[in-house]
C-alpha cells in the first residue's frame, strides 16, 4: 500500500523535499531546517493540517517560512566560519537524528558534537548502552561530566565509533575546541540545560580568535 502522505527528499541533508499527499498535490518545501525526523515531521503537520481543512499548499506554503523553535539545531552564529548550534538533546535517539541531519548538511566540513548527559536517565547511566551508537553520524565528540553524575564517562570514549574525550571543565573544553576547528566545521552544543554558559563562551573564544 502506497502512504497517504510520502516526501522526495531534494536534497540529501532534507532542506528541501517535494511533497506527495494524498489529494494529488506534488508541491515543494524548502525551509532551514535538515534531518530525516524533520522531515518526517512535516509531513506529519501538513496531513493534521489537511484534516482540518487547511489546503495543502496553504500550508506547504507556511512551511517554507518556518524558522523553528528555540534549542532545536538552532544556529547562534558561524563567528570565524564556524557553525555553532545549540539542540535540547535529551536521549540518544534525539542525538542521533540531530547528529545525522548535520552531517548531511555539513558537506565536507566536520560536525564536532560537545555533549553533555544532564538529563535524569543519562546520568543515570540507563542509555549507557546506546550512547556510543548515537553518535556515529559525527566527525569528532567532547563529553562534558557533570558535577554530581553517577558514572563515569570514560567508558562512553572508550567505546565511540569517532574519536572522542571527556572534559569536566567548561572552560578547558572551550580551549580544546576552539584550537581544533576551521572554517566549514559545524559545532553542536548538546544539552537540555545551561551547559555551564559554554554557548556564549565557545562564540566569544571564536570570536575572538577570528579577529587575530
Amino acid at each position: 500500500m502506497v502512504p497517504e502522505w510520502r516526501a522526495q527528499l531534494l536534497a540529501d541533508d532534507g532542506s528541501a523535499f517535494r511533497v506527495l499527499s494524498r489529494d494529488g498535490a506534488a508541491l515543494e518545501v524548502n525551509w532551514s531546517h535538515c534531518g530525516q525526523h524533520n522531515v518526517e515531521n512535516a509531513l506529519t503537520a501538513l496531513a493534521a493540517a489537511r484534516h482540518v481543512g487547511v489546503a495543502t499548499e496553504i500550508s506547504a506554503a507556511a512551511m517554507t517560512g518556518f524558522q523553528g523553535v528555540k534549542r532545536r539545531l538552532e544556529l547562534l552564529g558561524s563567528p570565524g566560519g564556524v557553525a555553532v548550534y545549540d539542540d535540547f538533546a535529551h536521549h540518544p535517539t534525539a542525538i542521533a537524528t540531530t547528529l545525522q541531519g548535520l552531517r548531511a548538511r555539513a558537506g565536507s566540513g566536520r560536525v564536532i558534537a560537545l555533549v553533555e548527559p544532564r538529563s535524569n536517565t543519562m546520568r543515570l547511566g540507563e542509555h549507557r548502552g546506546q550512547l556510543t551508537a548515537a553518535t556515529a553520524a559525527a566527525d569528532r565528540i567532547y563529553w562534558f561530566q557533570p558535577a554530581g553524575m553517577n558514572r563515569s564517562l570514560e567508558s562512553v570514549v572508550a567505546n565511540s565509533p569517532v574519536p572522542a574525550a571527556v572534559a569536566d571543565d567548561i572552560d578547558v573544553l572551550v580551549s580544546q575546541v576552539v584550537a581544533e576547528v576551521r572554517p566549514g566545521d559545524q559545532v553542536v552544543i548538546m544539552s537540555n540545560g545551561g551547559f555551564g554558559g559554554i554557548h556564549q563562551k565557545l562564540l566569544k573564544q571564536l570570536q575572538e580568535a577570528s579577529s587575530v
